[in-house]
This record gives C-alpha cells, structure tokens and sequence, in this order.
C-alpha cells in the first residue's frame, strides 16, 4: 500500500504521514505538485492524497495531468473551508474523493483504504488481460505462477520494444532460448527475423563468416556473396547462445559492432548500418570468467545492459504442475495419444525431484508419460518414491515438502540464515524452529 501526499504545509504532511506510516502505508510526500507528477509512472501503485491550493501547480492542474499520464491512479483531494466548489469540480474531473480541512484521522484512512482497494483491483485486473494476451497471442510462453516467473514477465515487459541489449543467464535446460524468442515475439521487433546461432555448435573458422558474410571470392570456396546472421536480422533480433564459447578474436569484432552498430562483409570495404537487438545467452557467470581472462570484460560490460536471470526449476517448484500439464498437452497432440492425469502421488513425486536437467528434463519426461502411461520413470526412483508418499498422511506429506524447500534455500544460499529468511519470507524465530524440528544444520551446507 503506497500513498503519495502532496502538501504545501509542513504540519499537514507531518501529522497526515504519521497516520498513514502508522496505518502500515509505504509513504512518499511532496511540498510542491511539480516534484509529485515527476516522480509519477503509469502504473504506479498507490494512492495520490493533494491539496487544491499550493504554490505553482494547483492540487486541480496536478489531477489532470496525473488522469492524463493514467486515468486509474486515484487521486484524493484535500480542500480547505470555502473550496467545497473547487472540489465539486475535482470530483468531475475524475478525482476519488476529497476530505475537507480539518479532516480526522480515521476518515483519512478509510479514503485511502478504499482508494488502495480499487487501484490494488484496477493493477490485478491489467496484469490479468496483459497474462490473457500473451498467452492467446502466437509464439512461446512463459509459462508459470512463481515469483521468478512474474518477475520474467514484468522485465520482458520494461524492456521488450526499447533498443536495449540484454544479457540472459541460466543453468542447462531454463529455456533461455525459448525467453529469446519470448522478448522477440513481445516487441516491436517481431514483424522482422528472429535469428539464432548457438556459438557454440559453429566451428571457429567459420562463425566469423555467419555472423559478417561475405564476398564472393572473400576466401576459398567462397564462390557467392552471403548474407550474415547480424545483417539478416536486420530490423530484428540476433540471439547468440552459448556466448561464453564464442573467441577472443570474435569478441573484440562483436563488442564493434554493439558499439557501432555498424558491419562489413569479409573481402568488402562497405560499410553496412544495423538496426537490430542482441540478445545473448549463457549458462556461466561471465562475469566471473572476466576476471579469469576467459572473457573479454568490454564485452561483458557492453552486453549486460539488462541482464535477466532465468529461475531452475527447483527455485519454482510450484510451476512444476503446470509446466508438466501444458507438455503432456503437446505431446498428446503430436503423438495423437490420449493423455492420463497423474495420480497426487506421482504429482508430488515430480515436484520433489530435484530437476537437473530443468524445464528440458521435465519435458522429455512428460513426453514419455504419454507415451509410455503408467510404465514411465524417473531413473527407476519416483515410483517407489510415490508408493512411499502413498502411505502417508496429509501433514506428513506437507512436512516432506516444507523440509525438502528449507533444504534448498540453506543450500542455496551456502548455510546463510539471513538469506534463506529473505527467499522464505518467514520470521527468524519460525525458521529457526523449523529447523530444529527437522534436524537442519545452517553448518552442514557451508
């Protein structure tokens, strides 16, 4: 709950904030209408609370420019004695409410109470027709309820039609080239090509010549003029997995071409202008591999613009269900064979896995669900795992899981409490009896 009071008076700001901070709001307070609609974004969630009469720009001038940047912020107006009119004429610009000095406390809170209710329903309901969008529209999905999923989304939507480079990170198996497409297909790029190369898969020798081009006669063999990837993406978007692969000599001439934006074919003097995005994909931290001398640190610094980390699938155990779902779906439409639903058991063993291979294991294993029905296995362990799991009670299995997700987080985050309290979101004192009521040493995962 975030609440934005805009006030010439210091008393009001002072005992009007007090309240709200007391109330729990998150507050922000502006002397002047000019400094708040700076510091305002579509979008923004929360509540404006103004006066009419302030130096400058009026409490009404503020109402309507703030209607103008997003017409569902609602703004309350604070009005002294005389200005009943004044706020007449707020309301009909599409103010929420206003409050009359001097105003108690109590009906202070209760406007900004219902002001956060409509804007907190007003924000759910546009991410819930953005979510419907996205997932009618044609092309990948992100696929997922989690908060790392969430966060995907939200990033890909900052930074999907502006020209920014962006930098994808995640073990094997994420799905980073599937987030490529995603960004692509959700941009205003997406009418011109999706190119991809994996770095990795193209001899060195020749990597030069798929990204540049060339003449023909450029070097032996090369009877023809060819296009390359950089200049057939032109208007679009380049994914370059595997980065981490690609040479030195290469990543001097690629850091050139981020910064020029700029290309000439190999055995050609001409030179060719870009318009196109980058978007680069690795499973090591180059950063890391910079300061090893494995990676040039120009280049590093130039790509990670926007970085986006993907999620493993053992850090969105609650996506499993779902993901499992939609790839047995596809599968069952490619194999034409119909698709049995999984027994809680073999749900809950699916989700207790630990998932190396990540989202690609998942999949590989749903496909073989379909076509193998109730024969299918995970190495040999998840039936027996399921038969076990079958014979407990609902707060056994509830403890099994709650125990398993502590031992991640501790793991992850290398035995630190602090850490681990932050991933949880649950007070010290209950992790702390959790885990003495597993048996679980911060210790053992230093």
């Amino acid at each position: 709950m975030r609440v934005m009071l805009v006030d010439d008076d210091p008393y009001i700001r002072d005992s009007a904030g007090q309240t709200l901070e007391l109330e729990g709001y998150e507050l922000e307070t502006h002397a002047n209408a000019e400094t708040a609609f700076s510091a305002l974004t579509a979008g923004w969630p929360g509540v404006v609370v103004t006066d009419i009469n302030m130096p400058g720009m009026t409490g009404i001038e503020l109402l309507q420019k703030i209607k103008d940047l997003d017409a569902d912020i609602p703004v309350i107006i604070i009005t002294g004695h005389g200005d009943i009119s004044m706020a007449v004429t707020a309301i009909r610009e599409g103010a929420y409410d206003f409050i009359e000095k001097p105003f108690a406390s109590d009906l202070l809170l209760d406007v900004c109470r219902r002001a956060s209710e409509k804007r907190a329903l007003t924000l759910e309901n546009r991410a819930l027709r953005q979510e419907l969008a996205e997932h009618n529209a044609a092309g990948p999905r992100l696929i997922g309820t989690s908060p790392g999923v969430q966060q995907l989304r939200n990033v890909v939507r900052a930074v999907a039609d502006t020209p920014a480079d962006i930098l994808i990170h995640g073990e094997t198996g994420t799905g980073k080239d599937l987030l490529a497409r995603y960004i692509h297909e959700n941009s205003n790029r997406r009418a011109a090509n999706f190119v991809a190369i994996n770095c990795g898969a193209v001899p060195e020798n020749l990597i030069e010549s798929e990204l540049l081009g060339h003449e023909a006669g450029a070097f032996t063999d090369a009877k023809t003029r060819r296009i390359g990837k950089l200049e057939h993406a032109q208007g679009g978007t380049l994914f370059l997995d595997e980065i981490e692969s690609m040479s030195m000599a290469l990543q001097v001439k690629l850091l050139r071409v981020l910064e020029e934006r700029q290309i000439e074919r190999l055995g050609s003097n001409k030179t060719i202008d870009l318009d196109l995005r980058v978007i680069a994909a690795t499973k090591v931290d180059l950063r890391e591999a910079a300061s090893r001398g494995d990676f040039r640190e120009d280049l590093y610094y130039r790509l990670n613009v926007v970085r986006v980390d993907i999620p493993p699938l053992r850090e969105r155990r609650e996506d499993i269900p779902l993901l499992f779902k939609h790839f047995a779906l596809v599968a069952s439409s490619q194999f034409g064979r119909e698709v049995a639903p999984l027994s809680p058991e073999q749900m809950q063993a699916l989700v207790m896995q630990d998932w190396q291979g990540n989202v690609r294991e998942l999949r590989n294993l749903a496909e073989r669900y379909v076509l193998l029905g109730d024969a299918f296995a995970l190495d040999g362990e998840p039936q027996a795992f399921a038969t076990q799991m079958a014979d407990l009670s609902l707060p056994q299995r509830v403890e099994n899981f709650e125990k398993t997700l502590i031992q991640n987080e501790l793991e992850r985050h290398a035995g630190s409490i602090k850490e681990t309290l932050v991933a949880l979101n649950v007070p010290r004192k209950t992790l702390y009896d959790k885990m003495r009521k597993y048996g679980l040493d911060k210790a053992d995962y230093k």
